[in-house]
């Protein structure tokens, strides 16, 4: 049922995207008097559909093929590579004889309406929510670094106060894109020393095989004490009850509740001697450690107390737009990481496997919506690249024929698509399988 939920939430996502990105197309299409003959969720390879049809003279539907989605425009060379129509002398309704600012437009309008709902998303859930954040000022303990933090020197306690000079208002930011992909400084103050720590520019080739918890955990470090015990682990069969604190694993002190998990990590599978205050005294338990390293029981952690800022509808917006944007400029400062050499591309690229594994298994609206933001700027970018068969590289082509006063020939327009598309059959199977040897490495 889990993975029922995670590929449901993925392909609605998905289909949401492409409808209203080839909507765009179809819009600006029909604006300028261009004739569409297709409207097509999926691919319908060798002219096989699931279901489709037919209104004004448009054949509406869904392909067997979930690569996307298109527009099939009259007079355009584009992925059905369908040249017959191009045999005849241009007609009025074609998109090849329009202006090329035209012809511009609508390849672009694909794009724009992906940035439009990624702006509008986020504008949306910061209307309904705000922004609620951890004040980094509140941060009382430290923080829990996991091991590539601990690789790049940082230990458990540490206090991040400031990123490039920049005082840390907010806990969240130290694991934000700002802080990953700009090669940030980190100052640290650990007990009464002061100390300063670079972030590697190819943390991500790192980050690529684990979860962010691994660079800094996204909770602050804090005390603990048993809120609950499931019933029938190990922790209730050795005694333990609401209220109790752990004291030590094994006579080591366990103050933080990263302690406690880094004890019983290290006893799998083991016996653990556990010392427990219990009311005003002391008393001694022993559980056994499940192979994950766990004992059965919810915490009661002393968290600090969030802080919520709330904008009104129409100072939302501003922040919704720079969460958006900020998405769009985070992807491309990741593909020049790539190009530079600081990130591996197969660390760097992820598929619908990985996407569905961030949908989660859980209906959660929220975090769908929010996933549907960030994706469409994803697409909205992806889209531009000047790759012969994306967007881009229509755009790329009209803009050449635009600064030399003539277009380019259909011939060479034919060979570009098919290598495009090529290409993109290709990246898309690579991008596939590396999803699937992420989570075998993962796992």
């Amino acid at each position: 049922m889990n993975i029922v939920i995670m590929v449901g939430q993925l392909i609605l996502g998905l289909s949401i995207l492409v409808i209203l990105h080839e909507l765009g197309h179809f819009l600006a299409a029909r604006a300028f008097g261009i004739k569409v003959e297709k409207f097509y969720l999926f691919f319908d390879a060798w002219n096989f559909s699931l279901f489709k049809f037919n209104y004004k003279g448009v054949e509406y539907g869904i392909g067997w093929l979930p690569l996307g989605g298109y527009v099939k425009i009259a007079g355009m060379i584009d992925e059905s590579m369908d040249t017959e129509q191009l045999a005849g002398p241009p007609q009025p309704w074609e998109f090849r004889s329009k202006p090329a600012w035209q012809r511009l437009i609508v390849m672009l309008a694909g794009v724009t309406v992906n940035i439009i709902l990624g702006i509008f998303i986020f504008w949306m859930l910061t209307v309904k929510y705000g922004e609620t954040y951890t004040p980094n000022s509140e941060v009382k303990y430290g923080i829990v670094p996991g091991t590539i933090g601990q690789k790049m020197g940082l230990k458990a306690g540490d206090i991040i106060y400031a990123v490039n000079g920049q005082p840390v208002k907010r806990f969240e930011d130290l694991t934000s894109t700002q802080v990953l992909l700009n090669h940030s400084e980190l100052d640290v103050l650990r007990g009464t020393q002061k100390l300063t720590f670079t972030v590697p520019a190819d943390i991500l080739n790192d980050l690529s095989d684990h979860n962010i918890d691994q660079f800094i955990s996204r909770e602050p470090r804090s005390k603990f004490m048993v809120d609950s015990v499931i019933a029938g682990s190990n922790a209730k069969k050795a005694g333990l009850q609401k209220g109790d604190s752990i004291l030590s694993v094994n006579n080591n002190p366990v103050t933080y509740f990263d302690q406690l998990q880094s004890q019983l990590l290290l006893n799998k599978n083991k016996q653990v001697q556990l010392s427990v205050k219990r009311g005003g005294g002391l008393i001694a338990l022993n559980s056994n450690v499940t192979s994950e390293g766990t004992i059965g029981f919810q915490a009661k952690r002393d968290f600090p107390k969030l802080d919520t800022v709330k904008y009104g509808f129409i100072g939302s917006l501003p922040v919704g737009a720079t969460k958006a944007w900020g998405t769009f400029t985070d992807d491309a400062k990741g593909l020049g990481k790539v190009f530079k050499g600081d990130v591996k591309f197969n660390k760097a690229v992820s598929g619908p496997v990985a996407i569905a594994t961030m949908f989660g298994s859980q209906i959660d609206w929220v975090r769908f919506w929010s996933l549907v933001g960030l994706l469409s700027m994803v697409l909205a970018f992806t889209n531009l690249l000047p790759i012969p068969a994306l967007d881009g590289g229509h755009s790329l082509f009209l803009l050449i024929e635009m600064i030399k006063g003539k277009p380019l020939s259909d011939k060479f327009l034919e060979r570009a698509q098919i290598v495009g598309f090529v290409l993109l059959i290709t990246l898309m199977v690579f991008v596939f399988g590396n999803d699937i040897v992420k989570q075998i490495v993962k796992h």
